[in-house]
């Protein structure tokens, strides 16, 4: 993807290395404004179409808290049955029509392939927020940020990566995307963990396998791993048959600090793309690694304002103007900049 202005973005395989460093050039340039430091009103006047047909927190309000950051409004649908889609409204009406409303549309729906087939109508750029089992292709982004951060901070870099991805690998399609990422660095070592009803999918493992990547399948978490990075995921209940069959595998992989320190080294990186659900029946990430330095699941979501800030000013094609339109926060304070640090 060599030109960003103007295009939907659906799939991180859009995506080479040249994008992804572009991305990650804009992004770390926000961080002033993410950090309420400075504001620009570079999108003053813009609207962004936030459609959510499926659940969501963190996705949602981030994707709006970036806009905004930008200087531009949102306007929000949640809920199937609040939009026409329950009255029998095609995907192809519904962006004929909302995209006469907006300047660039985020979307989420439980159907894959739905954002896409949504893009076919729109007159406006769509950024995909999850489509299902299929692709969540901005969560990819702001986790390979958050990796290539953490990995600095470690003095690493992505190339040589061990990263080892426990849980619901099937569902998980947040896992699904960062794998189709990382197979365009070099010498990345995989190690994924699950029950077998729940493995990657066979089609990311020939991804994996046809890059050249080295490739570990377990059931169970072994030894003492020398992975750089532990993704852990949610079992995904909404996704499966029944939730009779989603508690099959509930709280099958858990981690707190004794397993932690088991099973990891003592700087391997702990992400979750969340939420995690912190049922005792689950409790995927005890609570008692809340205050372990490694645990990067709150990075991760502050980075995801930024990515996403990214990709509204590469789409809309004002990246070069964010600074032209910045302006010191009135009540911004220099304790507030220590407590956001």
């Amino acid at each position: 993807m060599s030109e960003f202005t103007g295009n939907h973005i659906l799939s991180v395989n859009q995506f080479d290395r040249d994008a992804i460093d572009k991305i990650f050039s804009v992004a770390a340039s926000m961080q002033p404004y993410a950090k309420r430091q400075k504001r620009t009103t570079v999108l003053d006047g813009a609207i962004l179409g936030n459609l959510f047909f499926e659940p969501s927190t963190r996705t949602r309000v981030s994707f709006g808290t970036a806009f905004n950051l930008l200087g531009g409004e949102v306007r929000e649908t949640t809920g199937m049955q609040s939009s026409a889609l329950a009255k029998g409204e095609s995907l192809y009406d519904t962006a004929r029509v909302l995209s006469g409303y907006s300047d660039i549309i985020a979307m989420r729906h439980p159907s894959a392939g739905s954002v896409s087939e949504f893009a076919e109508g729109s007159r406006v750029p769509v950024i995909n927020g999850g489509d299902g089992a299929n692709e969540h292709p901005t969560q990819a982004l702001l986790d390979l940020f958050t990796i290539k951060r953490e990995l600095e901070y470690n003095g690493k870099g992505v190339d040589g990566l061990h990263i080892a991805m426990i849980g619901d690998l099937r569902y998980g399609r947040t896992v699904h995307s960062l794998s189709k990422l990382l197979c365009l660095y070099k010498n990345i070592h995989f190690t994924l963990i699950s029950p077998q009803e729940l493995a990657m999918p066979d089609y990311i493992i020939d991804i994996i396998e046809n890059a050249g990547h080295r490739l570990t399948i377990t059931e169970q978490l072994e030894g003492n791993m020398d992975a750089d990075i532990c993704y852990q995921t949610r079992i995904q209940e909404e996704r499966f048959p029944s939730q009779e069959e989603a508690n099959k595998y509930r709280g099958r992989f858990r981690l707190n600090q004794a397993i932690y320190t088991r099973h990891f080294q003592s700087k391997t990186v702990i992400m979750h793309p969340l939420p995690r659900d912190s049922r005792m029946e689950a409790n995927e990430l005890d609570n008692d690694l809340n205050l372990n330095p490694n645990l990067a699941i709150f990075r991760q979501t502050d980075n995801g304002v930024l990515v996403r800030m990214a990709l509204f000013a590469l789409t809309l094609g004002v990246e070069d103007l964010v600074s032209k339109y910045e302006r010191d926060v009135i009540w911004y304070s220099q304790k507030r900049s220590e407590i956001h640090g």
